[in-house]
């Protein structure tokens, strides 16, 4: 039986979407859970009164750095920034077209000590990069076209290269964007605020209001839920599918069997009426030649006049093996089907 593999597929995929779901909606419910602090001057109070650790907050302000950044290209004072430079090309390729390729040239990465601000007090953020809902913002993006000149020409033809030019892309955290956080909240033994990931329970570092994150996960999870289900319904279908052709096969072959061993038994009943004591002394082999019907094994009316190529069986009339794409005895795919003659 050939195994139903996109039905297993479907059911694999099924499996993880449900796990995704359960994630989200896990997610979601930990969200719910964290203590809310609505004016950051709150959280020292809580932390100076919390028996409990560690204690995972949501807080909200707006980024600030003692010491930020100044962008390059896009003027902006940021706390994180991010510069790639990307050449591009086109490439002369074997098929004798020019196709539009890039390569990385240059990847920097920065970032300061900054915190978040709500004029009532500081909180200062880590790890920000690798919490969940982070995106760094495009500050700048620029592309720089090569200049031309025989010399650089006549190289990229040698190269079989065409420098188009340099796309440098630069991504920023501004200082005074509004961010909500939530993760683990700690003071050291000079009494600064941080806030980082916690050991076990959620981080994340997003633009949307606690509500909104609350929202979109609690969405997510319920269309995670809706794909699974899907998903394992047209799973199942194509393997119960798979499965019922399967059966319906070796039913086929089996009654095609039986038709074959009847008629066979129906022409040696016929021929044993004229044996003699020759018969008892042949070879299992001519035996079994000589108990084969002349009558097509599917309509058991015609003799059977076509030889199919390449097992060589001939069981069958012209007319029926128009109709089969297999031989009915080693079930061998029927590339050609040859007419036969008896004088």
């Amino acid at each position: 039986m050939m195994i139903p593999w996109g039905g297993i597929s479907c059911c694999l995929s099924a499996a993880a979407l449900y796990l995704l779901g359960r994630s989200s909606g896990r997610d979601a419910v930990l969200l719910k859970s964290v203590a809310r602090v609505n004016q950051l001057r709150e959280l020292a109070q809580l932390l100076d009164a919390e028996c409990i650790l560690p204690l995972v907050v949501t807080i909200s302000g707006r980024v600030g750095s003692e010491t930020p950044v100044n962008c390059e290209f896009s003027g902006l004072r940021g706390v994180i920034v991010e510069e790639t430079a990307e050449q591009h090309f086109l490439k002369h390729n074997d098929a004798g077209s020019w196709i539009q390729d890039s390569a990385l040239m240059l990847s920097m990465s920065k970032e300061v000590p900054w915190y978040l601000d709500d004029g009532t007090g500081r909180v200062f953020v880590v790890g920000a990069r690798n919490a969940s809902g982070f995106v760094l913002p495009v500050g700048s993006e620029v592309f720089e076209e090569s200049g031309r000149s025989l010399v650089r020409g006549t190289l990229d033809y040698l190269q079989g290269l065409k420098m188009l030019g340099v796309k440098r892309i630069e991504r920023v955290l501004p200082t005074g964007t509004s961010l909500t956080v939530v993760g683990e909240a700690v003071k050291d033994d000079v009494g600064t605020i941080r806030i980082q990931r916690p050991h076990k329970g959620p981080f994340y570092v997003s633009p949307k209001s606690i509500d909104q994150l609350i929202a979109n996960l609690g969405k997510w999870a319920r269309w995670y839920k809706y794909a699974s289900m899907g998903l394992t319904v047209f799973g199942f279908y194509l393997i119960a599918k798979r499965t019922i052709q399967y059966f319906m096969e070796r039913r086929r072959r089996s009654e095609l069997q039986r038709r074959v061993l009847a008629a066979a038994a129906k022409r040696s009943g016929q021929e044993n009426e004229g044996l003699n004591e020759k018969a008892d002394i042949e070879s299992d082999g001519a035996k079994r030649d000589r108990l084969m019907p002349d009558i097509c094994v599917i309509c058991l009316e015609q003799e059977y006049n076509a030889v199919f190529v390449p097992c060589g069986h001939m069981c069958c009339c012209i007319t029926c093996s128009s109709h089969l794409t297999n031989c009915p005895l080693c079930r061998r795919r029927i590339e050609q089907v040859v007419k036969t003659f008896r004088h």
